[in-house]
């Protein structure tokens, strides 16, 4: 049983208010002798515009029609079908399960033609409900597997468990691990702070460094650990932090352009999730580095571009999420000397420098601290 707020509560009605709804549609164009059909936007980044108002990118106008007048779109259709099923009565019985398991779960489903042959091929057909109901996969009760991701800093939360809730301080009333962030931050309520900012970091050995040298405590700073290209989860409390709390946000990643698009991610969304860009990104969000001119300022460890990279960086400077003055300079001239680096190549002058000098002075340049 979950320890729902009456929100989080309205949500989860909503969303079988919803799933209902679709699949009500599908029998009604059965119903007067229309082929069945679900028409979705184009997921491509030909199709991501810049919403002026929100400032982050979302789906354009081109759309695609998932059709039942093919045998493959019959296929897509019914496995629709049985998953708004499955969802709506895991909703009734306040039960949840993960992405893995529903890839899993369908192979008990009556027909052979529903099951998925793929957990690519779920995953996809849960963001598509997601984009044709208007409501979140988290107010589904669907789960990803583990992110893994801790916060560490002076912020006070009440957490709800299935014990009730529980009033927690990431700093004070966690290891140093931190706190874990859980799979619907929306269920968390802030109580108090003495944050002045969050900084989110790409790499736990980075994170594991700034915390053992007391940055957080230091510089009264949130501590997010992005794990990677961060969780849905990781971006909308990355989101709650700046919006409620009114805290800037700051993003310290690795030097190469797989980090840059992680950077995006938190920024401006992503590609697969451009329909919830309102509700996950932050388009305030500040890059602190690792900048292509760090390399070169404080002629850093490297390793050679592969060619991956240098098509990454290409692709990116078409990309509209870094179509800025300040990427396109910092894209060309890592293009230029052709080398990425790691933030832990910052310990090559020392294992104080990236919280003693280096991130001091560019948050000071920056005019976070």
């Amino acid at each position: 049983m979950s320890a729902d707020t009456p929100h989080t509560k309205l949500n989860e009605e909503k969303a079988r208010e919803q799933l209902i709804d679709l699949a009500a549609e599908f029998y009604d164009q059965f119903e007067h002798g229309d082929i069945p059909e679900m028409t979705l936007p184009t997921r491509t980044k030909s199709n991501i515009v810049f919403d002026e108002e929100a400032g982050v990118w979302v789906y354009g106008d081109r759309t695609s029609t998932r059709s039942a007048n093919s045998v493959r779109g019959a296929r897509k259709l019914l496995k629709a079908v049985y998953a708004v099923e499955f969802l709506a009565q895991q909703l009734d019985e306040d039960r949840s399960s993960t992405l893995r398991e529903l890839y899993y779960l369908s192979e008990s489903w009556d027909s052979e033609e529903a099951q998925f042959t793929s957990q690519d091929e779920s995953n996809q057909l849960i963001e598509d409900l997601e984009i044709v109901s208007g409501v979140t996969r988290e107010d589904f009760h669907m789960r990803p597997e583990e992110s893994g991701a801790k916060v560490m800093g002076p912020l006070q939360i009440r957490e709800q468990t299935r014990r009730g809730d529980r009033d927690i301080h990431c700093q004070e009333d966690v290891g140093q691990g931190g706190y874990q962030i859980p799979n619907n931050p929306d269920t968390i309520e802030f109580l108090d702070n003495d944050a002045e900012f969050v900084l989110c970091v790409e790499t736990g050995g980075m994170r594991d460094r700034l915390v053992e040298n007391g940055f957080d405590v230091d510089h009264d700073s949130i501590v997010v650990h992005l794990g990677g290209q961060p969780a849905r989860a990781t971006r909308r409390l990355t989101k709650r932090l700046h919006d409620e709390l009114d805290l800037p946000v700051v993003v310290f990643c690795d030097g190469d352009p797989w980090s840059y698009r992680i950077y995006g991610s938190v920024a401006y969304g992503s590609i697969k999730s451009a329909h919830l860009s309102e509700y996950l990104a932050t388009p305030e969000a500040d890059y602190v580095g690792i900048r292509p001119q760090d390399i070169v300022d404080y002629d850093l460890p490297t390793d050679p571009l592969a060619d991956s990279d240098v098509n990454a960086l290409e692709s990116e400077l078409d990309d509209p999420r870094f179509q800025t003055d300040f990427w396109e300079e910092q894209i060309e001239l890592q293009l230029d000397i052709g080398k990425k680096a790691e933030q832990q190549a910052l310990a090559a002058q020392g294992l104080d420098f990236v919280t003693d000098t280096y991130l001091p002075e560019r948050l000071g340049e920056m005019g976070v601290i």
